[in-house]
Formats: structure tokens, C-alpha cells, sequence
């Protein structure tokens, strides 16, 4: 019983870092209320500063990549118990962005800045709608099997737990990636488009690409024709679908399987 207690507090420790993560990466990226910002700080050699932003946001892609693959998790559990393995996913890809936001240096120049004020609160407001539909798109899914307090709740319970039925709630009928589309709309509304924050959104989305590649490739390794489906009927990260849809080409309600789960924070 200590073990499960001990497990469960593990969990919710590990959210609470991520909420807080969370919170503060809105202020981060959105460049207000917080101490140190993507834009704010002391501006060194440019040279440095590319080296310096280049090595955090490859650490942050390793780290949510690979320890989202399927044969990491099947290695990591042979230490981890297999109830924490979300969680602990959950705290390393927090860390990783805790020393991004730590460590990130600021380039001066600006790509493109908007000063019209309706303009400005337009932009704002497709930042806070990223925000809002990230968090829509989690609860469609089960966000807290997204980050590991179903799995220690289930746990702590002595029940086993059991992987989500495929769903294609809301969001998830118009495109494949919800959760991704939603980081597009947060990196790249700006009003003010300076290089530091130009370098991190082209990281970011290339990364966002390539993860769609990794993370397809093993849903249709473990759910097959159900997933190979959806793909065929549902479009990626952009809510555009091509030619008419046809009653075979209508998605159901519900299917055998689990949810794709897209970026899990922010990615697998």
C-alpha cells in the first residue's frame, strides 16, 4: 500500500511541475509577466546565442521523442514502475522546458512587427485560442491519461490499467492532430517576430513535422487498419479535407483501438 501511495503522490507531483511548466510557457512565448521571456534578457554574440538555443531545443526533441517510442517504454519500465512511466515522461519533457525557458538567449532584430492595435489583439487572440483548443483537445482524449494521473490513480486502486478505445471526439473528426495544430497557432502568432522567436517556431514546427512521421508510424504498427482509416479520411494538422465526403468515407463514432494520442506534452 505505501508503494501505491508513494506512486500516487509521485504523479501528482509530476503534474503539479507540469501545470506550472504550463502556465508559465504562456507567458514565455507571449513575451509578458514573467522575468525571463523568449525575447527579454541580455543579448550576447548572435553565434552563441544560435549554439546555445539550438543545443535546448534539440535536447527538448530527443527527450520527448525517444522516450516516446514504443521500444524506449518497454526498456524504461524494466526500472520505472509501469503505473509512473507517464509521469515520469511528463516530468522530463517539464525539466527539458524548465532549462529552455532557464537558458534561452534572445536575439535582437525583428522579422516583422505589427503595431496596429486591431491588428495586435487579433493576434493575441489566435495565441489564446492555441492555448485554449491545446487544452480542448487534451480533455477530448482523456487528459489526465495524457499525463499520467489516470495511470497512478488506477494504480493506488490496485486496478489495472487498461489503454483508451479509439474515439474521434470534436477536434479530432476534422483533423488527426489537434494538439499539434495548436502549437502552430501558439509559436507562430506574434506581433512582434523577432529572430530568437523565428528560430525556435521553425525548430519547433520541423520538429512537429517529423514527430507526425515517428508517431504515425507506430499507431499504425499497433492498431493497423483502424488507424491506417483515419488517416485516409481525416487531414493531419491543417482542418481541410479535400473532395466530398462519402457515407464510406464517414468516420464512426467509435472503433476498436485506442486514441491517437498526437504531441503529448507538447508532443508523445
Amino acid at each position: 500500500m505505501i508503494g501505491r501511495i508513494s506512486t500516487l503522490l509521485y504523479g501528482i507531483l509530476c503534474y503539479l511541475v507540469f501545470f506550472a511548466t504550463f502556465l508559465y510557457a504562456i507567458a514565455f512565448l507571449g513575451d509578458f509577466g514573467v522575468p525571463r521571456t523568449i525575447d527579454s534578457g541580455s543579448q550576447g554574440s548572435v553565434g552563441r546565442a544560435l549554439a546555445i538555443n539550438a543545443g535546448l531545443l534539440a535536447l527538448f526533441a530527443l527527450q520527448h521523442s525517444i522516450m516516446a517510442r514504443s521500444w524506449f517504454k518497454r526498456a524504461w519500465t524494466r526500472i520505472v514502475p509501469p503505473a509512473a512511466e507517464r509521469s515520469t515522461y511528463v516530468l522530463f519533457s517539464s525539466v527539458a522546458l524548465i532549462l529552455l525557458f532557464w537558458q534561452w538567449r534572445p536575439i535582437g532584430g525583428s522579422v516583422w512587427q505589427v503595431d496596429n492595435g486591431p491588428t495586435r489583439i487579433a493576434i493575441y487572440g489566435v495565441y489564446a485560442v492555441g492555448w485554449l483548443l491545446l487544452l480542448v483537445a487534451t480533455f477530448l482524449i482523456n487528459h489526465f491519461d495524457l499525463f499520467g494521473l489516470r495511470q497512478v490513480y488506477l494504480h493506488f486502486r490496485g486496478q489495472e490499467y487498461t489503454g483508451l478505445k479509439f474515439r474521434t471526439p470534436g477536434l479530432y473528426r476534422l483533423m488527426r492532430h489537434p494538439i499539434y495544430f495548436s502549437w502552430l497557432c501558439i509559436f507562430w502568432a506574434t506581433p512582434r517576430m523577432t529572430i530568437a522567436h523565428l528560430v525556435f517556431a521553425v525548430a519547433t514546427t520541423g520538429y512537429i513535422l517529423m514527430a507526425i512521421q515517428l508517431e504515425e508510424r507506430d499507431l499504425i504498427r499497433a492498431y493497423g487498419d483502424a488507424y491506417r482509416r483515419y488517416k485516409r479520411q481525416v487531414p493531419s494538422i491543417l482542418p481541410v479535407r479535400l473532395g466530398r465526403e462519402t457515407s464510406e468515407n464517414k468516420l464512426p463514432e467509435l472503433t476498436p483501438g485506442a486514441v491517437p494520442q498526437t504531441v503529448e506534452y507538447p508532443g508523445n
